[in-house]
């Protein structure tokens, strides 16, 4: 297996373009300060593709891709929400039939990820659940296993609740809805390729307190949060179409992780694994061939659980590195928790090392 170079991206924002209240360069700025790779904002059913470039300041540099978010805005109740990444123009056109849109995309060289697939409402913010619906549906690449800002809508339960976290950001973070967990370890159960992403979901909304006006959670404080780490088969360059067509390829095949970096830096986080004459990492297969072993690299000690099809086959507690030698094929992927403010936190979510049947030659 080659060496990767490990990079950080925030994804899922949006600017004035749709219903958020910063700049494509208000974005940039903010990446830049939170010291991201790449940040991607997929507004709501447009493409502002001009806005696509690299930034650089102080000896800094971060990459701007433009995605969209699509859904029909028709539809009542509202569902189905879907990240369209590197199709090259805009594709709300296909708003209204989500097959239609992947397939479109599909041939435009894109990506489409489901967004939110587990949004509840907040009936006392007048949030709707805007939750994935439709699971027939096939051409999709993956999901957003870890939303920000639904997550955030999940917790407003009273008033105190809506105080409590718009003021305390760090608190907001606890880990993926667990149904969005069990459906997705049902779509590898399968036997499809599944790969996730987390995203930010930041608007940088304005609040009026009486004569102040605040920014509730600004693009800055998401981009410390839930991100999308991705391993590339080279470096960044700095030139605008190379580096998005790494991104893009890394997205696509599921190989890196969702973290949540703001209590610890998820950076050097490593799932592998190996058989006869193969190493492997994640969104990659392997032939089980007698019996494949797995190993995991923690930047720091934390509990981590290998989970099987949705089962927890291993656990370990207070590790830093965890072997697993397995002997049934499947997907199997790593969760890491750790304590931070008070309570057990989701830190690592791992896309999946598919394990099949037969020999390395087969």
């Amino acid at each position: 297996m080659s060496s990767f170079q490990e990079v950080v991206v925030a994804l899922h924002m949006h600017t004035r373009f749709s219903d958020g209240t910063g700049t494509h360069k208000d974005i940039a700025q903010a990446a830049l300060r939170a010291g991201v790779d790449a940040a991607i904002v997929t507004d709501h059913n447009v493409w502002v593709g001009d806005a696509e470039r690299v930034y650089q300041e102080d000896g800094k540099r971060v990459l701007l891709l433009v995605g969209e978010e699509v859904h029909d805005r028709t539809r009542e109740p509202q569902k189905n929400h879907a990240l369209i990444f590197g199709a090259g123009r805009e594709m709300a056109a296909y708003a209204d039939d989500s097959e239609r849109l992947f397939s479109a995309t599909a041939k435009a060289g894109g990506l489409a990820f489901l967004a939110h697939p587990v949004d509840p409402a907040a009936p006392l913010v007048n949030e709707p659940d805007i939750s994935w619906v439709d699971w027939d549906v096939k051409g999709y690449q993956g999901l957003e296993i870890w939303n920000a800002f639904s997550e955030f809508k999940g917790h407003l339960r009273t008033p105190f609740h809506v105080l409590f976290y718009g003021l305390l950001f760090h608190q907001v973070a606890v880990a993926p809805y667990p149904a969005a967990l069990t459906r997705w370890d049902a779509l590898l159960a399968e036997g499809q390729r599944v790969a996730v992403v987390g995203g930010a979901d930041a608007h940088a909304l304005k609040r009026h307190l009486g004569p102040f006006t605040i920014t509730l959670f600004p693009y800055e404080k998401h981009f410390r949060a839930v991100t999308t780490h991705l391993l590339l088969s080279e470096p960044l360059s700095g030139q605008l179409e190379h580096d998005r067509r790494l991104i893009y390829r890394a997205l696509g095949s599921g190989r890196g992780f969702v973290a949540n970096d703001l209590p610890a830096s998820a950076r050097g986080f490593r799932f592998t694994a190996t058989g006869h004459n193969a190493e492997v990492t994640m969104g990659e297969t392997i032939a089980l061939d007698g019996g494949v072993t797995l190993k995991i690299r923690l930047p720091r000690k934390a509990e981590c659980r290998l989970v099987h099809q949705g089962e927890v086959v291993q656990q370990w507690r207070g590790r830093e590195i965890c072997t697993a030698t397995v002997k049934a094929p499947g997907a199997y992927r790593v969760e890491v928790y750790l304590k931070a403010w008070g309570r057990r936190r989701g830190w690592i979510f791992s896309n999946p090392i598919y394990v099949r049947e037969g020999k390395g030659g087969e």
